[in-house]
């Protein structure tokens, strides 16, 4: 079968490995009803498949050798053979595991081993039962005859040997029909006769006519438990919760299922377990330990005197030949000695290398001219002078400690082994070279301590979690409780049985898997039966990877280092529905490398990348975004978003940057200590020419092309990626009642205050008389930021729910009220002490009020206040967003002010100093007004927007609040029915202000800042930390004023991350993030009131939020502006 992508949600049951374990647990499960799923590393051997002679045998051997450090043959090679220190262990991989390279012999398992203290007492109860369902199964069958190499192997064995009748897991009979065992010897290297009932041919072909699926040529890396709460977020599963488990093929590909089996084999299912475990999975200490290689041994006998007969035969040899003369399979006799080992004679098949047999992976016994002798019988039998000498393999087995060890090196990504000690070695050596002495000939002894064909444990079951890995049923246990398993994690293969057996294993793995199958389907009707079968199936389709790369990111997260080593893999799917830029999002594996936050690696569970995602509220924008959810080996998981933000500012100067930046949030969704950490991670040159060298498969040309299309178009064409714009559309409900003052000013002009009553009354002053003072609010330079009717929660609903009177006062400054000259001091001057006039008036002398400014009105607030036109007396609160008696600008910002872009304006608006933003009336102020609107539009700025008015607006003042901030809605509300009309008349005292950093007068004299007496009250200066006009600069020197010169007061500052200037009050998440802020500093300043404290606080530092924008940013700005002017003047 062909590898296969991966993600499916509709199995019940996923077993991993077809060997003796987990091909009973599909038969068993299949057959009881349950939806399975087997994935084989390996592929599917058919009869003829297998190698016949030694030139073919190469290509189907894996060999690692970890002394040298080396790889050899394909990874899914038929044999796979491991050599570490002085142990060798040969296992197969393939479509029915050892099954197919093994003799077949099954024997039951001896007393001895059932009688070890460590063999799992609840296997007991029907273990016999158990074994006769194998056999069955197996179809087993006695030998008809016995063959030579077996009779002389009887006559020279001591008499102390138990010799028992085998029974083999082959159709064998006296005549040559097909699939029956012709007795050619060459089981050991897969029957090229279709002889052998190996599991594929069993368990297997059961399980698929019961309705199991099989995947071969998926080698399953790790298994993780699925995160119910990521799961949520995603959308999860409809009808049901999601499936308990996901079963990895690679970093990108899983299948999902309730049950998971693995039985991949002794190094196999260690090294998934060890994998798992790094993902969080808990489990035993003991995960490792118990290997044992059942007293495994081999030795070779060569040049022996005795008709041994124990060479493999090919298909042309077997003419003439009678049946009960032929080699045999190859075990046909075993022999048991008292001292508890057990020797067995082989036939060498036709395909095995004898050489190596000789002198190369042995050594000689007996003789020291043996390689002479050898030469010179090789070359006597090809001239035909003599027939091959007699050679046979000699297999010892018997009870090793079992205390070997398995470990894992994840820099290799490969399971180390240390074998067990083996006390009965030196007896069974002494046997091999009796039995030399007997047949003659030379004996090669193997070089390995140890050359194991069996291995058994390193997951081994027990009753506790202190002594095993799982519990005798085969459930995994949690090691974060003492009692506790994974439920439906399984192990069902020869890593579970903890001990050696003495004899071949087969059958014991398979009874041990019989019964572990039994309690799976026990569980599963039990977990499964509540469920209404309402699942989504996945399709399993043909995985090609379209375009892959590696993406190495480094930086900080939360000030820690953090490296991120991502493998990113993208699939060319075709969807009517969606762009050609789909081919854009794809999958994302690797790991984070955080020791701040983990000592270990944190793999990528799941991760997703989008290189072209786009957002409605910001058509002009590209952002490249990532989601990963992460797993670290302390169980604790992480979700990982970050967003590159590629915004069209002067045709992809600032690309570079942009690109290779990605700002990120790391939250800690499992585990102890939540947490959230921001940073940024960037890819420097260097990793970006390795990326770019790394990319592979067919269509990474296209690939490449559609990222770059993509880039041209944000930065060069900025053409938007959607003209939607949302009408206009209140919020739920009526807005609350109020009622209009108009007040008149000492210097004739009429101001507006409007007025709401709140009906709310908080229960803790119920047993007071008192009455909350009410809130003066206070907008920025003709901007409504409070009274937004599209939002459910604006500040004015919020402050009435919390029991507060509140005044929105209309200054000279609304578009409704303006003048065409006037000046910012005049609003601190004159409008703002008329409304606390108005409002003494309404509440009497003894009134206090708290204030909240935003932006010009904060500047104002502090002109009345340090300026004396007000008292402090009278005010209970101050807070101010992205404004205070400091005022400090981005650098843009700072050089459009710089320049002379106001006096100009200023002359081509003329007498009316109001900018229609919508439409204008006479032919005269159109044309003016054209000409401002698209100098304006020309002015460069960080964001683009499709609505003509938020342009105009934006290139005047600059961006005044990030658009994925604020809603559709409140974006159209603002733009086509409050702003409809710019006063600009309050442009030069701006300018002053902007250019000296702080508040001054009309004619630019420092009139405030030296009257710091006159502002004692609470204040609380909010600034966004993510700059876009006023810089976080202006609350830290304000809250450092205030602290320094009102130190018996409480000064609070609030930096608000994601937030830029006017989003901080009309943005969708205001309410949540920043209302909660202004609220506790209200109702601390009530408790004050009542019961004052006085604070004596004041630390100096740098403040931490500083930021701005790139240092090329003010040299463009000046040549842009420059070529506005010249443009202007020759248009004059």
């Amino acid at each position: 079968m062909e590898q296969q992508n991966l993600v499916d949600y509709g199995y019940d049951a996923v077993v991993v490995g077809s060997g003796y374990g987990g091909s009973v647990a599909a038969c068993r499960m299949s057959m009881a009803g349950l939806k399975v799923c087997l994935l084989e590393k390996g592929r599917k051997w058919e009869a003829h498949d297998f190698p016949t002679d030694s030139s073919k045998i190469w290509s189907t051997v894996r060999l690692e050798n970890s002394n040298l450090g080396t790889n050899f043959g394909p990874k899914d090679g038929l044999f796979q053979v491991h050599i570490q220190d002085d142990s060798l262990a040969a296992t197969a991989c393939g479509l029915g595991g050892g099954s197919l390279v093994n003799a077949g012999v099954m024997l039951p398992t001896p007393a001895r081993a059932r009688r070890d203290p460590r063999w799992p007492q609840a296997w007991e109860k029907n273990w016999e039962r158990y074994e006769a369902s194998a056999l069955d199964m197996l179809r087993v069958h006695s030998i008809p005859v016995k063959f030579q190499n077996s009779q002389i192997m009887q006559d020279v064995i001591d008499k102390d040997y138990d010799n028992k009748p085998l029974k083999l897991s082959l159709n064998i009979d006296m005549e040559d029909s097909p699939r029956n065992c012709l007795a050619c010897g060459n089981c050991l290297s897969g029957c090229p006769y279709d002889a052998k009932n190996s599991t594929d041919k069993t368990y297997l072909l059961s399980a698929i006519q019961a309705g199991c699926t099989i995947k071969t040529k998926c080698e399953v890396q790790y298994v993780v438990r699925t995160d119910n709460d990521f799961c949520k977020e995603e959308g999860g599963i409809k009808g049901r919760s999601p499936r308990r488990w996901l079963v990895f093929i690679n970093e990108f590909d899983y299948v999902a299922s309730d049950i998971v089996v693995v039985s991949a084999g002794v190094f196999g299912t260690a090294k998934i377990i060890f994998q798992s475990q790094s993902r969080g999975l808990s489990v035993s200490q003991k995960l490792g330990s118990g290997l044992s290689c059942n007293g495994n041994n081999v030795a070779y006998l060569a040049k022996s005197s005795a008709p041994l007969n124990a060479s493999g035969l090919n298909r042309k040899q077997f003419s003439g030949i009678p049946f009960p003369e032929r080699p045999g399979p190859s075990i046909s006799s075993s022999h048991t000695s008292s001292f508890g080992f057990t020797i067995q004679s082989a036939v060498i098949p036709t395909a095995y290398p004898r050489f190596l047999f000789k002198g190369i992976t042995t050594y000689a016994w007996q003789s020291s001219d043996w390689f002479l002798q050898h030469m010179i019988d090789r070359l006597k039998h090809i001239l035909g002078l003599s027939k091959c000498s007699q050679e046979m393999v000699l297999n010892v087995m018997g009870y090793d400690d079992s205390n070997g060890k398995l470990t894992y090196q994840e820099d290799c990504n490969r399971v180390m082994f240390q074998p067990p000690s083996d006390p009965l070695l030196p007896l069974k050596i002494e046997a091999l070279q009796k039995l030399a002495n007997k047949l003659g000939g030379t004996l090669f002894m193997s070089r390995y301590r140890s050359t194991s064909v069996h291995l058994l444990g390193g997951c081994v079951a027990s009753s506790d979690v202190s002594s095993g890995l799982c519990n005798p049923d085969g459930q995994v246990f949690d090691n974060t409780s003492p009692n506790g398993v994974h439920h439906g994690l399984y192990i069902c293969d020869a890593s579970i049985i903890p001990c050696s057996v003495g004899i071949n294993p087969s059958l014991t793995i398979a009874a041990a898997a019989e019964h572990v199958s039994k309690s799976i389907i026990q569980d599963a009707r039990k977990y499964t039966g509540n469920f209404v079968d309402n699942k989504k199936e996945g399709s399993i389709s043909k995985f090609r990877t379209e375009v892959g790369v590696r993406e190495t990111m480094r930086g900080e997260v939360g000030g820690m280092p953090c490296t991120a080593y991502l493998k990113l893999r993208f699939t060319n799917i075709v969807d009517v529905e969606k762009s050609h830029y789909s081919f854009l999002q794809g999958k994302v594996g690797g790991h984070i490398l955080c020791k701040g936050v983990e000592k270990d690696k944190m793999y990528i569970i799941h991760g997703e990348v989008d290189l072209c995602k786009t957002n409605s509220r910001t058509p002009c924008t590209q952002y490249m975004h990532y989601r990963l959810l992460i797993a670290a080996s302390s169980g604790s998981r992480y979700v990982l978003e970050g967003k590159k933000i590629m915004n069209p500012y002067m045709l992809a100067l600032y690309a570079w940057r942009e690109s290779t930046t990605l700002h990120v949030t790391l939250r800690k969704i499992r585990g102890e200590n939540p947490m959230i950490l921001k940073g940024k991670l960037h890819i420097s040159m260097l990793e970006l020419v390795k990326s770019l060298c790394t990319l592979e498969g067919d269509s990474r040309t296209k690939f490449i092309l559609l990222l770059m299309k993509s880039l041209v178009r944000t930065y060069i064409l900025q053409v938007p990626r959607t003209s939607h714009f949302t009408p206009c559309k209140l919020a739920h409900g009526p807005y609350p009642d109020s009622r209009i003052h108009e007040i008149k000013t000492e210097d004739d002009g009429v101001i507006r205050c409007q007025h709401w009553e709140s009906s709310h009354r908080p229960q803790k002053l119920d047993h007071e008389k008192k009455k909350l003072y009410p809130v003066l609010l206070l907008n920025g330079y003709s901007t409504e930021s409070y009274c937004l009717p599209t939002e459910t929660n604006d500040l004015v609903r919020t402050l009435l729910k919390d029991g507060h009177d509140v005044l929105l006062l209309q200054t000279r400054l609304h578009h409704s009220t303006s003048s065409h000259s006037f000046s910012i001091e005049d609003i601190g001057r004159v409008d703002i002490p008329a409304a606390i006039s108005k409002i003494i008036e309404l509440y009497g002398d003894d009134i206090k009020v708290h204030i909240v400014a935003h932006c010009v009105g904060g500047l104002a607030i502090h002109i009345s206040l340090m300026g004396g036109h007000i008292s402090a007396k009278h005010v209970a609160s101050l807070s101010c967003t992205n404004s205070s008696m400091f005022f400090k600008l981005t650098a843009s910002s700072v050089l459009k002010m710089w320049l002379p872009l106001v006096p100009i304006w200023m002359a081509i608006m003329g007498k009316d100093k109001t900018l229609p933003l919508l439409q204008t009336s006479s032919t005269t102020s159109l044309r003016k007004h054209r000409l401002l609107k698209s100098v304006a539009r020309l002015m460069p700025r960080y964001e683009r927007c499709i609505c003509n008015e938020c342009e105009v607006f934006s290139g005047i003042f600059g961006n005044t609040f990030w658009h994925e901030n604020v809603s559709h809605t409140m974006h159209y509300w603002m733009n086509k029915e409050n702003q409809t009309r710019l006063p600009m008349a309050a442009f030069p005292h701006l300018r002053q202000i902007c250019n000296a950093g702080f508040i001054v007068d009309t004619k630019g004299n420092n009139a405030y800042l030296i009257h710091p007496e006159r502002i004692a009250l609470p204040t609380l200066y909010i600034s966004g930390g993510r700059t876009i006009l006023v810089t976080p600069e202006t609350s830290f020197l304000a809250n450092k004023y205030m602290k320094l010169h009102q130190p018996g007061y409480r000064h609070q500052r609030v930096v608000v991350d994601g937030f830029g200037h006017s989003d901080l009050l009309i943005g969708q998440e205001s309410y949540n993030k920043i209302f909660p802020h202004i609220q506790k500093h209200i109702e601390l300043a009530e408790e004050e009131t009542r019961m004052p404290i006085k604070y004596n606080k004041l630390s100096w530092s740098v403040d931490p939020y500083q930021n701005s924008l790139p240092p090329l940013f003010p040299l463009i700005t000046i040549l842009l502006s420059l070529f506005l002017l010249i443009l202007f003047f020759i248009t004059s």
